[in-house]
């Protein structure tokens, strides 16, 4: 039995999914949720086998909570589920640790098949994606434009801390860390504190 967990925040595809994967006796939903928080909640308390997930979801996205998924939790498999086939988001859920990418237009056949083979431990990825591609085309990494200090500081901010405790941690003015933070806005192009926060979450792992 393939335990299965669906995030998405259209309910109307929820119910979709949900009715037409009734009938296969094989695969089993274990709980739905509609953003990110609340899949991440269902996960820690069924630890389903396989994971179909929305990226762009409310309160966490989709490739934050497959980190937290993955960290956590590194024998669930998850299945990114989007509408999008742009190169950035499948290489930010593949790096994430997504073992697989569906369009929202994948026959339902197509669908089932994803969940069979990542269950089983290997990778699906819809026809139209060249993986190999994506890696191969995917440009430096914008944290390349910070200095050192810089990306310790975007390290912290991605584990939790608060300017305070940054300031402490790293022996030196609060004055210094919020000069930083300032300078990491305008080099990655953000707007703002919390995108910044948004970012160091994303790119925990990439720096």
């Amino acid at each position: 039995m393939i335990t299965l967990a669906l995030a998405e925040d259209h309910q109307s595809l929820v119910d979709g999914i949900d009715l037409l994967l009734k009938y296969e006796e094989h695969i089993k939903i274990v709980g739905t949720a509609n953003d990110g928080e609340a899949l991440w909640e269902l996960v820690q308390k069924k630890q389903p086998k396989v994971i179909i997930t929305d990226i762009k979801m409310p309160k966490m996205d989709g490739i934050v909570v497959t980190k937290l998924i993955k960290e956590k939790f590194p024998h669930i498999k998850v299945i990114a589920f989007s509408m999008f086939d742009q190169d950035e988001a499948i290489k930010e859920m593949i790096d994430a640790g997504a073992s697989g990418y569906l369009l929202k237009n994948s026959p339902l056949e197509e669908v089932i098949k994803a969940i069979e083979k990542v269950a089983e431990g290997d990778t699906y990825f819809d026809a139209s994606i060249d993986v190999a591609g994506i890696h191969a085309n995917q440009p430096a990494h914008k944290t390349s434009v910070l200095t050192k200090s810089e990306r310790d500081i975007l390290r912290l901010i991605g584990e939790g801390k608060t300017t305070s405790e940054i300031a402490e941690i790293r022996f030196t003015a609060v004055s210094t860390v919020e000069k930083h933070r300032k300078n990491m806005i305008y080099k990655l192009g953000l707007s703002g504190k919390g995108e910044l926060l948004r970012y160091a979450l994303e790119k925990k792992y990439d720096f």
